[in-house]
């Protein structure tokens, strides 16, 4: 079960990661003084930040929605390697969609500098903590017996 929490745990690193290149890379561009942003109030900002903010509105209850409807559907596979694998899958590709939403926040503050992009973030990384894999949440999730886990 520990390799499995791992390999969930690499791709929610990888976004956490990705997130920070995201800063250091736009602190540096954006620090040498050259203004190169658009009006917050041009039609560029403004489509921009409600893509952002209904990319982030719509995905991220999609995502954990979806995620515990198919939970439910795994949990029923009697092939313990199928079902486990298809949780990984899950579990993975909800990350990458909640994640997504992280990243753009964060390049999208950048190139428009609006506070309403910083809460984005915001959000995004605190549903990233409801992504965020356990032992003990795979169990509960897949219904997965004690005894069953420890002969691996």
């Amino acid at each position: 079960m520990e390799k499995i929490v791992k390999r969930i745990n690499l791709a929610y690193s990888l976004i956490y990661t990705a997130t920070i290149l995201a800063t250091i890379i736009g602190y540096v561009l954006t620090s040498t003084g050259e203004s190169t942003i658009p009006s917050p109030k041009s039609e560029l900002s403004i489509s921009l930040s409600t893509l952002v903010i209904a990319y982030i509105l719509i995905s991220i209850p999609a995502a954990l929605a979806i995620f515990h409807r198919n939970t439910k559907k795994w949990a029923a596979i009697e092939d313990r390697f199928t079902k486990i694998n298809k949780y990984v899958a899950g579990a993975k590709l909800r990350l990458l969609v909640v994640g997504l939403g992280l990243v753009m926040s964060v390049v999208i503050f950048y190139i428009l500098r609006t506070p309403s992009m910083i809460f984005c973030a915001g959000i995004a990384a605190v549903a990233l903590l409801f992504c965020r894999p356990s032992e003990s949440r795979i169990i509960s999730d897949l219904k997965l017996d004690e005894e069953e886990d420890d002969e691996q």
